[in-house]
C-alpha cells in the first residue's frame, strides 16, 4: 500500500546502486600466507575457500595485514580498528586476535605475538 511515485523512487534508487559499483569493476585486496582479503567486498578466503568473519575480524586482519612484518601495539589497534580510546582494556584486543585464529585454524599461524607490545603478521 503505497503510491507509484513511492515505488518509482525505490525502483531508480537500487539501480543506481548497482550502477555504481560494477560487477566487472577490479576489487582491492591484500594477501598474506594462505589467507587473502577481498577490502572492498569485505571477504576473507583461507586457502581459496571462503571463511566467514566478524566486522570486527576483518578490520583487525586487514589492519594487521596491510601493516604487514610492523609491529601493531594493542594501543594502536584500540584506536585505529576500535576507534576507542587506547585508555581502555586491551583484553579486547587479545580476546578478538584469539578468536581470529582460531577461525583462521592453521593460517592462523601467521598473526605472531610480539611479547608485552602487540602483534604482527610474519612475512615468509
Amino acid at each position: 500500500p503505497f503510491s507509484l511515485r513511492e515505488l518509482v523512487l525505490r525502483v531508480e534508487a537500487v539501480s543506481r546502486r548497482r550502477v555504481a559499483a560494477p560487477p566487472t569493476a577490479e576489487h582491492k585486496r591484500v594477501e598474506a600466507g594462505r589467507i587473502a582479503l577481498d577490502l572492498d567486498a569485505h571477504l576473507c578466503f583461507v586457502d581459496g575457500g571462503e571463511l566467514p568473519l566478524t566486522l570486527q575480524e576483518f578490520r583487525l586482519l586487514a589492519y594487521l595485514i596491510q601493516g604487514r612484518g610492523r609491529v601493531r601495539t594493542r594501543e594502536e589497534l584500540l584506536s585505529d580498528v576500535w576507534n576507542a580510546s587506547p585508555e581502555l582494556e586491551t583484553r579486547t584486543v587479545d580476546t578478538h586476535v584469539k578468536r581470529l585464529r582460531d577461525k583462521l585454524g592453521a593460517a592462523g599461524d601467521i598473526i605472531e605475538t610480539v611479547r608485552g607490545l602487540g602483534y604482527r603478521i610474519r612475512e615468509d
